[in-house]
């Protein structure tokens, strides 16, 4: 499987995961010109951002500590402009998650980061 199925598929897993577990997704694979959000949607009022890593075990690392601070201001910047063309309410809360995956688990990282610029 090349890398863009297997991201795929992990994505999607994470979206049942997440289903399950009371998020609802809107969106997914969000681009624009400043990166890619994975997952969009909605977790007990806030609108949730996430990003999902997979990794087949934690020999280089773990999923978590590949959403690095450049990531994280990727996704903050697309974040940004999502909430822009959707004409968000200034007042929503948001947070950024990140559904972390080793070994077939997940885990599910809430406020995972805070915004960065």
């Amino acid at each position: 499987m090349n890398k863009r199925k297997t991201g795929a598929y992990w994505e999607e897993y994470a979206a049942r995961c997440l289903t399950e577990a009371g998020a609802v997704i809107s969106e997914r694979n969000f681009r624009c010109s400043r990166g890619e959000i994975d997952l969009i949607g909605y977790h007990q009022g806030c609108l949730v951002f996430w990003e999902v890593k997979y990794r087949s075990d934690d020999r280089f690392g773990t999923a978590l500590e590949a959403v690095t601070e450049k990531k994280q201001r990727t996704i903050c910047r697309c974040a940004d402009v999502y909430l822009y063309r959707n004409r968000i309410p200034a007042d929503q809360p948001v947070r950024f998650d990140v559904a972390a995956i080793c070994a077939g688990k997940m885990e599910w990282i809430q406020n995972a980061f805070d915004y960065r610029r």
